[in-house]
C-alpha cells in the first residue's frame, strides 16, 4: 500500500512508492485519513517549506530564548516586517512563545515550544541529507545543464 501523497502512477513515482513502502509503516487509506490532518500536514509544509521559517527554526534551535532583534540578526536578509510575521504565523501554530517582559523599554522574548523543537528536529533530517548528497547533487545539476 503507498503511503498518503505518495505517487503510484507509473515511472519513477512506483518506484519511489515501491521504495517507501519497504521503508514506512502501511498508512490507512486515504478515504480513513481525517481531512483534518492532510490540511494540518499541506499548511506545515507550506510553512516549513518557507525558507524564513525554516531559518527562523534553527536560530531558536541554536540560540534559546531569544529578543526580536538577535533573530533578526541570526536570520540575514528578512525584514523586521517579515520577520514579525513569521514570529506571529509560529506563535499562532504553537510553534513557539512570546514573552513580554514588562520592563522600560519593553522587552519580548521568543522560545520554542516542544512542538516547535519537534519540528526543528524532524526537519533535521532534510540538512543531513542535503549534507550528505551535495556533492552528488552538484554533480548530477552540472551533467544535467552540461547536455542541455
Amino acid at each position: 500500500m503507498a503511503h498518503p501523497g505518495i505517487l503510484s502512477e507509473e515511472g519513477t513515482g512506483k518506484i519511489y512508492t515501491y521504495l517507501m513502502e519497504s521503508v514506512l509503516p502501511p498508512s490507512p487509506p486515504l478515504a480513513e485519513i481525517d481531512p483534518r490532518v492532510t490540511q494540518l500536514v499541506n499548511e506545515l509544509i507550506g510553512r516549513v517549506a518557507d525558507k524564513w521559517t525554516m531559518l527562523i527554526l534553527e536560530a531558536l534551535t541554536e540560540g534559546g530564548e531569544m529578543r526580536f532583534s538577535a533573530i533578526g540578526r541570526a536570520v540575514p536578509g528578512i525584514s523586521q516586517k517579515m520577520l514579525t510575521q513569521t514570529l506571529r504565523q509560529m506563535e499562532r501554530d504553537g510553534l513557539l512563545t512570546r514573552t513580554v517582559h514588562p520592563v522600560i523599554p519593553p522587552r519580548v522574548d521568543y522560545r520554542l515550544t516542544d512542538l516547535g523543537l519537534g519540528l526543528a528536529e524532524a526537519f533535521c533530517g532534510v540538512w543531513q541529507w542535503a549534507e550528505t548528497h551535495l556533492d552528488r547533487i552538484e554533480a548530477a545539476r552540472r551533467d544535467f545543464d552540461r547536455r542541455s
